[in-house]
């Protein structure tokens, strides 16, 4: 980032000839390179006045560059994913930093030259203020969006007992709308999976044969489907926490509802779109 230093000189009405001479006394050991910075005829009044304006001009001054560095801040919180982009993000009236500062042209529709002085630095303050709310605003709103983010990535990345399964399971691997059969979700221990599998190891007469399915696994073991009679659900699931003094298998209570399912997978990409498109729109700020 460069540095920028702002000075005056005396010169000639337009201050031409003085900005020619800084040139060729700093281009000569390339020192600098020096814009003229065009302050308008403001109207400013008595001297005291200015005096009084003084000490509010200093606090506001410190106040703006409080905000601007937090607003800064708040960018380079929002692109975590893209630091690299970062400085392309930090725009004033929707340029580069450099180029806003040696091109600076006084925007007389929001601050009229005409108005008194003390009218002039009273807009704008109101117009810092306002920035100050909307900065608090949107860092709320990210704040909030991020960590409903994090609690859904966090449900993404869990174990099997505690992840969502809304990425895992398909309509596919369930009996759906019968009267009779329901599908269950069990997880079953990496060493006890041929266990598993033999039919007749599995501890109830009412379970559909052939009906287990692994559908996902972690290091610690996988989840399988099986199909059973609706009337032994709780008998399967005693049962299951019966193999002598072991637990061989874990039933995870989930019952697939396309709709639920449909909405968690929505919610995710909702949020990773508001997340990316927050702080899309730079702040503009008071010329």
């Amino acid at each position: 980032m460069s540095e920028f230093w702002l000075i005056s000189a005396p010169g000639d009405k337009e201050n031409l000839q003085a900005l020619e001479r800084m040139n060729t006394v700093t281009s000569k050991s390339n020192l600098s390179y020096n814009t003229k910075f065009t302050i308008p005829d403001f109207k400013v009044g008595t001297l005291d006045s200015l005096v009084g304006l003084s000490d509010e001009l200093g606090k506001l001054d410190t106040f703006a560059e409080s905000l601007i560095r937090r607003m800064a801040q708040s960018v380079v919180d929002v692109m975590e994913d893209s630091k690299g982009k970062v400085h392309e993000n930090l725009l004033a009236n929707g340029v580069d930093l450099t180029s806003f500062v040696t091109h600076f042209e006084w925007d007389m529709a929001k601050y009229p030259a005409k108005q008194p002085l003390v009218s002039v630095v009273d807009t704008l303050a109101k117009q810092l203020a306002q920035i100050e709310m909307d900065l608090k605003s949107r860092t709320a709103a990210y704040s909030a969006l991020k960590m409903n983010l994090e609690n859904l990535e966090k449900k993404s990345t869990g174990n099997l007992f505690t992840r969502t399964l809304s990425d895992i399971v398909s309509k596919e691997d369930f009996v759906l709308d019968s009267e009779y059969l329901i599908t269950l979700l069990v997880i079953v221990p990496k060493p006890s999976y041929a266990q598993w599998q033999k039919d007749l190891r599995i501890p109830l007469d009412m379970v559909v044969p052939r009906s287990t399915k692994l559908i996902a696994e972690d290091n610690e073991g996988g989840l399988f489907t099986v199909t059973l009679f609706r009337k032994v659900i709780d008998d399967f699931k005693t049962k299951s926490q019966r193999k002598q003094v072991r637990i061989w298998f874990t039933v995870r209570e989930f019952y697939y509802d396309e709709k639920e399912i449909k909405r968690e997978r929505e919610e995710m990409t909702r949020l990773l779109s508001d997340k990316k498109h927050l702080f899309l729109v730079p702040w503009l700020m008071p010329s």
